[in-house]
């Protein structure tokens, strides 16, 4: 098998002429062991592209069930790029954006299912509102109940306060209370939001590469926050459409729950060294650390009185591992 990177410079060179003339869009997917999700992340994204031509690329991270060889056999009009180790979600994109030669990149998880002309109303509304730079669309379940986690505002002293508390558990539809999900917004109606997901995310070419694409420091979880928040610094003010919609699971490549909230607040505990104020970065980390510390103790209290404990088994291995969370990922 040859190496992403030689198939990466075979595919800039082969794609550089044509880009532009054939396509407006160039699509990136990034897998991990999402053989079955994939194939019909594709195959929907292939029937419902309405009126936009799209070249798309597949990144498969060392999947061990055999995505690369089908998604090299049900779609050959698919460029894929075969990674032999697992990358990460923000270098596999960045290397797959280096090939890019149309006016915009949309990112788009495996584990989600195109609605009709998604992509081409997504990819309109972002020509429609060039101040956006970066937007993003409407996510629901399977059964077509609402997926919020298409869209968040920053984390903030307050939004984390409320999270350590309950208070945004407790009042998740309170736009006071819930202020990082928006509490009360169906994401029904255009509107701006400070993070738009990696999930489904368009984005003008040219200013992703302005911005340098995704910090690599970032394994997984954060990267898409950290991207939408630099864009702001830059002038930008993201935007959400409910015109383009998709069907998202989330978590497909989660091996455990516990793997996934080690990522997630390691990626938090970065984009507070990162994107706060050297007075307010350590007022956040002691929020992270409450926010754990009081889901280690609640979890752990509710299993001694019957409750659930697989949660209180993950919420363990989270707490014995807050240290190096709190650390953040490293620079470089």
């Amino acid at each position: 098998m040859r190496h992403p990177d030689q198939l990466l410079r075979e595919l800039q060179m082969s794609k550089n002429r044509i880009d532009r003339q054939t396509a407006d869009v160039t699509v990136i997917i990034v897998s991990f062991n999402t053989k079955d999700l994939t194939i019909k992340a594709v195959e929907t994204l292939l029937r419902n592209a309405g009126d936009i031509s799209m070249r798309i690329v597949i990144w498969d991270n060392a999947s061990h069930d055999e995505s690369a060889e089908a998604i090299r056999t049900r779609f050959p009009q698919v460029d894929l790029i075969a990674s032999q180790e697992n990358l990460g979600f923000a270098i596999s994109n960045n290397r797959v954006a280096e090939t890019v030669n149309t006016d915009w990149i949309v990112l788009l998880n495996p584990d989600t299912e195109t609605h009709h002309g998604a992509i081409e109303r997504l990819v309109s509304f972002g020509r429609e509102n060039p101040q956006a730079g970066i937007v993003g669309g409407r996510t629901v379940f399977p059964d077509g109940s609402l997926n919020v986690a298409s869209c968040w505002n920053r984390m903030t002293i307050w939004s984390m306060l409320c999270s350590a508390t309950g208070l945004s558990a407790i009042f998740k539809n309170s736009n006071f209370f819930n202020p990082e999900g928006m509490g009360s917004f169906r994401r029904d109606e255009i509107r701006h939001a400070d993070v738009i997901v990696g999930c489904f995310l368009a984005i003008r070419t040219r200013l992703w590469r302005e911005l340098g694409g995704f910090s690599e420091k970032y394994t997984m979880y954060g990267e898409d926050a950290d991207l939408c928040l630099r864009a702001r610094r830059a002038g930008y003010r993201p935007m959400i459409t409910p015109d383009a919609q998709i069907m998202h699971l989330v978590g497909a490549s989660s091996t455990t729950r516990a793997d996934k909230l080690l990522k997630l607040y390691r990626g938090k505990a970065t984009l507070i060294k990162d994107h706060w104020s050297q007075l307010a970065a350590p007022i956040g980390i002691a929020l992270l650390w409450t926010q754990m510390a009081s889901r280690r103790f609640g979890y752990g209290v509710k299993q001694r009185i019957g409750g659930d404990s697989s949660a209180a088994e993950t919420w363990r291995r989270v707490w014995k591992e807050r240290r190096e969370i709190l650390r953040g990922y490293p620079d470089g």
